[in-house]
């Protein structure tokens, strides 16, 4: 067997754990960190750019065969004590599988004729940060903007996309005005995702052309003037005492509604 790293003092240990706990070292390096067999296939399949993959001596010939035929040639494999693995994890039960991988340095997002997007607009959870990119994923959306959110590739986000980080077109872009642009000069028709009574129900809209929803911080909404400088607000109608709904939950029936009326 491989040499086993048992020592946290290890270059490539101290590495993971400064990315696994730090944003502005995951900005200063371009990389960030997963955790579990499953995500990290996915990024092995999606040629995502993992650095380093870290085994621990349980997880090295349980999982071997699942990278058996996998290009890793641009990947420093590294076995480390089951012990090791235990203490880098931010899981309670871990499989023993870690990976750093590179940030993504693609283009971003190509807007087409008829394309669905959304805007995620000071969502804080990651939570429901990656579970929105993971059912825009599922229902085949064309991109999403991140604007004043959670951190992208923060342990807890990439967790909760189950690998739809790797699949899905996102780009980054704090500053509200430079999206507003950005969808104007691509003709994209903008929605705010609101809880108003007066506003379109969303299943009375019609989807037609580029599209893109706004959906806002999961407290407080989208913002007032944010919301008034798109091209219209809609809602989702509730019935009983019930008023909002979780963040996630309100994006998914939001894209399922826009990509039912294109039709795909």
């Amino acid at each position: 067997m491989e040499n086993i790293i048992t020592s946290k003092e290890n270059p490539v240990i101290r590495l993971y754990q400064k990315l696994s706990s730090s944003k502005k070292e995951r900005l200063q390096y371009g990389l960030f960190v997963l955790e579990g067999l499953r995500i990290i296939k996915d990024a092995v399949s999606e040629n995502a750019g993992i650095t380093h993959l870290l085994v621990t001596e349980k997880a090295c010939q349980k999982f071997r065969a699942d990278f058996f035929q996998a290009d890793l040639r641009n990947t420093k494999i590294i076995v480390i004590s089951n012990e090791l693995g235990n203490r880098i994890s931010s899981t309670d039960k871990t499989q023993g599988i870690f990976a750093v991988c590179s940030v993504p340095t693609g283009t971003g997002i190509k807007f087409r004729e008829n394309g669905r997007y959304i805007v995620l607009h000071g969502i804080q959870d990651p939570g429901n940060a990656g579970m929105i990119i993971r059912t825009a994923d599922a229902l085949g959306i064309d991109g999403i903007i991140m604007s004043g959110s959670c951190e992208l590739y923060s342990p807890k986000v990439v967790r909760a996309t189950m690998g739809s980080v790797f699949r899905v077109n996102i780009i980054i872009e704090n500053d509200i005005d430079s999206v507003f642009r950005m969808l104007e000069t691509n003709s994209v028709m903008t929605s705010a995702a609101v809880i108003d009574s007066d506003a379109e129900n969303i299943m009375q809209c019609v989807f037609s052309g580029a599209q893109a929803v706004f959906i806002g911080n999961e407290g407080n909404g989208l913002p007032r003037d944010v919301a008034a400088r798109c091209s219209r607000r809609v809602t989702i109608p509730m019935k009983g005492s019930v008023n909002s709904l979780n963040a996630a939950m309100a994006a998914g029936i939001l894209m399922w509604e826009m990509e039912r009326d294109n039709g795909r």
